[in-house]
């Protein structure tokens, strides 16, 4: 009996340090939960057009990209922990330069290096890299699978909790009239972000695992050449990973971010119910990631990706086109449940493409793969919201999504055979 208890240990029970992870996912999804909801019509209260709104989204993810490109690599040789550490330091140094400062010009650095209203689901923006690499490192199968996915659970409540403090205001007599009121609301991500710094402090990041054949000093040419095939196919399958993601970044970036300010024109709706709205859909997500994982283990990971996705495909081509704002909030939540609630097991996915010693590597072509088209997204959406097209975003995002199933399922399809 003790035996069989000590062989499910490592099964059942997280590593310290992913806990602390997770425990950060969970605080810094707070901050990002508020903003989504809150900061495009911040930017609309203070008079910016739908242009203007997408151009400044644009800016924070873009800055996120040229981050990640420098410190996603970085972890595979010189750890995690400091920069991430890094990282929190300068979203809270944000948050309180937005909560205090009167000055546009100030909001919108504040905005381009935190990210402000992007909807990461808690991710550590361009240090997304690092914390995945961190988080595959000390955890392996099914394990990591489970880990990846409560990361996301986890993320997608905090975040359906931040967006449902945006009607706080309005409860306690304090609305959105006055534009000061959206000010205050950076207190969350600046509490999150002094939390995440305490839990982070305090992990004891492990030394990095070393492959097999990278400890070899000599290798055997049959080593050498094995070796070299690993790479080859490792790197063919980064390859495919970045070009789904591009597809999928582009169409999350057309109408995800903007969903507020959709809401906001589209139905006329104020923050005190686009806030709830938001927070619901944040909340079936995080139900959608259990589905997700619990119909990974009948049927595979990539094919229970792929099945959930498009029934979110459905759900985002219909959004539009319901006249009353309840019936829009309903097909958004449900999409969620199917789209964004697949977002754990694809890292998991994304994790298993190579070796321990090349998931900083794996993590960044990920997220860079995402973020760079993404980036371009909100500009063109926020321009065609602000000119009255309410319809023509979701039917684009729907076709690049479309396309984005097909290319998914034809390059990682196989992996469901392997894993089982």
């Amino acid at each position: 009996m003790k035996v069989a208890r000590a062989e499910r240990a490592p099964e059942d029970s997280l590593p310290s340090d992913v806990r602390r992870l997770l425990a950060t996912r969970a605080v810094r999804s707070l901050g990002q939960g508020v903003t989504v909801a809150s900061f495009t019509l911040y930017l609309h209260a203070l008079g910016y057009r739908g242009a203007e709104i997408g151009a400044v989204l644009m800016a924070g993810l873009a800055f996120g990209v040229l981050m990640t490109l420098v410190v996603g690599p970085m972890s595979d040789r010189r750890g995690s922990r400091g920069l991430l550490l890094i990282y929190e330091a300068a979203a809270a140094a944000a948050a309180l330069a937005a909560m205090l400062s009167r000055n546009e010009a100030v909001l919108i650095v504040a905005a381009t290096i935190a990210g402000f209203g992007r909807g990461a689901n808690g991710a550590a923006g361009p240090f997304a890299p690092v914390e995945q690499a961190w988080i595959a490192r000390e955890t392996d199968g099914a394990q990591r699978r489970r880990a990846l996915s409560l990361n996301a659970t986890l993320g997608f409540l905090g975040m359906a909790a931040g967006a449902a403090l945006v009607a706080l205001p309005a409860a306690v007599g304090r609305g959105f009239e006055d534009v000061a009121s959206y000010r205050w609301l950076f207190f969350v991500p600046l509490a999150g972000s002094l939390a995440g710094i305490a839990l982070i402090a305090g992990a004891r990041e492990p030394r990095a695992r070393v492959s097999v054949l990278a400890q070899r000093a000599a290798p055997t040419p049959d080593a050498a050449s094995e070796a070299a095939r690993v790479i080859r196919r490792e790197n063919r399958d980064l390859r495919r990973l970045a070009t789904t993601n591009a597809v999928n970044g582009l169409a999350i970036g057309i109408i995800g971010p903007l969903m507020a300010y959709w809401f906001a024109r589209r139905f006329g709706e104020l923050p005190a119910a686009i806030g709830p709205a938001l927070a619901l859909a944040f909340l079936l997500a995080a139900a959608g990631t259990v589905l997700t994982r619990r119909l990974g283990e009948r049927l595979g990971t990539v094919a229970s990706v792929v099945g959930m996705r498009s029934v979110g495909l459905v759900a985002l081509l219909a959004t539009p086109l319901v006249p009353r704002f309840g019936e829009a909030v309903a097909l958004y939540a449900l999409r969620a449940v199917f789209n964004q609630g697949t977002a754990g097991a694809r890292q998991a996915i994304a994790a298993s493409l190579t070796r321990p010693e090349r998931r900083g590597l794996a993590a960044s072509v990920q997220s860079l793969s995402l973020q760079l088209p993404r980036a371009v997204g909100p500009l063109i959406g926020g321009s065609l919201i602000g000119s009255g097209h309410y319809v023509l975003p979701f039917l684009i995002g729907a076709v690049l999504q479309g396309l984005y199933l097909v290319l998914y399922w034809r390059f990682f399809g196989g992996l469901d055979a392997a894993e089982g």
